[in-house]
Order: structure tokens, then sequence, then C-alpha cells
């Protein structure tokens, strides 16, 4: 041993790992422009009242309720699944945090997805505790097909939930090319 090191104090092993909450940075992005979007949407338009077209025929702004989840899914239900839903999304988020914390901050292939779906659901949860449903201004549609009306927040968890089925093809790609 080097005298001049007899006290130094020796490198911990048990350093705290860098996880990948930061990401958590991307949901208060999310939720912050889908609150600010149904705010404007709110003082732009009323609910049953004309839309405002932003491409003719395929896609407009017009302000509606979701009492229930993706795709108006149990939106006449009784209210029970306010309560349901918004425990969802407490439980879905909590978990995904906890998976944050567990996670290297460089996989951000699923940190990214779970940044995503987290601010989307805490997006959609705040109009429900604040509203007893779901703020929607995005409508597409064609002729006479219509897609349900959404928001950013259900942006954000598409999203998340399409690039976690993408990585989860990729990631097998990207581990058989490391063992090259």
């Amino acid at each position: 041993m080097n005298p001049s090191n007899a006290n130094a104090v020796p490198a911990s092993t048990d350093a705290p790992a860098r996880n990948a909450l930061p990401w958590l940075w991307l949901s208060l992005v999310v939720i912050a422009l889908d609150q600010a979007s149904k705010l404007y949407f709110l003082s732009i338009l009323e609910y049953g009242g004309p839309g405002i077209p932003v491409i003719e025929g395929f896609w407009e702004w017009t302000l509606a309720k979701n009492f229930g989840a993706a795709f108006s899914f149990l939106a006449g239900a009784s209210g029970w699944q306010r309560w349901f839903f918004s425990a969802l999304a407490i439980g879905i988020s909590l978990l995904l945090v906890h998976w944050l914390r567990k996670m290297p901050r460089g996989h951000w292939r699923e940190a990214l997805p779970f940044a995503l779906i987290i601010g989307g659901a805490i997006g959609n949860l705040v109009d429900r505790l604040r509203f007893g449903y779901v703020v929607d201004f995005i409508h597409w549609y064609w002729r006479d097909f219509s897609w349900p009306v959404f928001n950013l927040a259900d942006s954000a968890i598409v999203a998340g939930a399409a690039l976690l089925v993408v990585a989860s093809f990729t990631a097998g790609s990207a581990e058989r090319g490391a063992q090259r």
C-alpha cells in the first residue's frame, strides 16, 4: 500500500447508478402541452358547437367530452369509470416511474415511451379529477368514417405504446448485433 494513500477513503462500490428518472422532464412537457391545448380549445370552442376546419374533409378542431377511455370505452357507464380510469392512470404511472428508477439512464428505447405514457396518463387524469371527463378536441374523419375525437395526451399514450412495440422488435436485433 502506498503510504501517501493510507488515509484515503476507498471508492464506494455502492454508488447509486444513474437511473432513467430524468426522462420525467418529457412527461412534464407532455402534461403542460396537453393542459395548455385543452385550455385554449375550451376558450374558443363550444361543446356540441361547430368545429374549426384544419384540413377540409379530413381534420377539424371540435370540442368533445369523453367520460370513458380510448374510443369512448365505457363512456356510457354510470360514473364509476371516472374513478376506475383515475386509479388506473395513477397505478400505471407509479409503476412506470418505479421502472424508470430501476432502469439505466441510457435505456432510452424504453424510457422515452414510458415518459410519454406517464405524461399522457397524468394529462387525462387532471381532466378526470377537474371535470369528471376528458376534454378532447382533435377530430379526424373521411366522408362517412369518423375517428373518435382525441387530444394530445391520447396521442402521447399511443405514441409511447407504439414505441414500446417497436423497441420490443429492435431490442432483439440489437442484442444479436452485440453478440456478433
